[in-house]
């Protein structure tokens, strides 16, 4: 079961890829455009992480101070316990002491370490949008390619049509033979009626001519 479900997600695969294949040759700008919106996104969600960040590296270096002056007042503590011959309040001042020290250092190496971290992470940042704007300035650079290609296309077919339809009339060409096939017409037209008429009233004064 596990193998047809494998091989049933794989072909879904293979068609969804084929699907983009051909959306990608048909609009690549469309594509781009998403291809785009990711990469933005990932820099947004990239930004919030390195905000993060800054908010625990805050609080490392918080718990830090604080676990450090807890450090030293049980030291202070566990001093005047001992000259007071206080044993057991001395025992649980030191241990508190070395607690707290330990404490101190884990939190000082966490915030060392989220300062370089955040130090890269900014690097990477800085890098991801230099990245994504040279993406754009391509994107507009592709954009104005593909509009001075179909421009182009527009004008050759209408000025050069061999080019873009081989044997076929240019759009121009249509229209002029069109206007010159449209005047002879008129103008034969125009003669025939005038011929006609003329030659109707030739013929009504020699009727004329005839019975007077």
């Amino acid at each position: 079961m596990s193998n047809l479900f494998t091989r049933l997600k794989d072909s879904i695969s293979a068609d969804l890829n084929d699907m983009l294949d051909q959306k990608e040759q048909k609009n690549p700008i469309a594509m781009l455009n998403q291809h785009l919106r990711r990469c933005e996104k990932e820099v947004r969600r990239v930004r919030e992480l390195i905000d993060r960040q800054y908010l625990l590296k805050d609080q490392f270096i918080k718990e830090f101070h604080e676990s450090s002056e807890m450090a030293a007042k049980r030291q202070r503590q566990a001093e005047i316990a001992e000259r007071a011959s206080e044993t057991e309040l001395y025992t649980f001042a030191l241990k508190e002491h070395e607690d707290y020290t330990q404490k101190a250092e884990r939190l000082k190496n966490a915030y060392d370490t989220s300062v370089n971290q955040l130090d890269q992470l900014e690097q990477k940042y800085a890098e991801m949008k230099r990245k994504l704007k040279d993406m754009h300035l391509k994107r507009m650079e592709l954009m104005s390619r593909e509009n001075i290609a179909n421009a182009n296309h527009r004008m050759n077919s209408v000025i050069q049509p061999e080019r873009a339809f081989g044997q076929s009339f240019s759009k121009f060409e249509e229209s002029e033979m069109y206007l010159e096939q449209l005047e002879q017409k008129i103008t034969t037209n125009y003669h025939q009626n005038t011929i006609d008429a003329r030659i109707r009233e030739i013929e009504r004064e020699l009727e004329k001519g005839k019975t007077n």
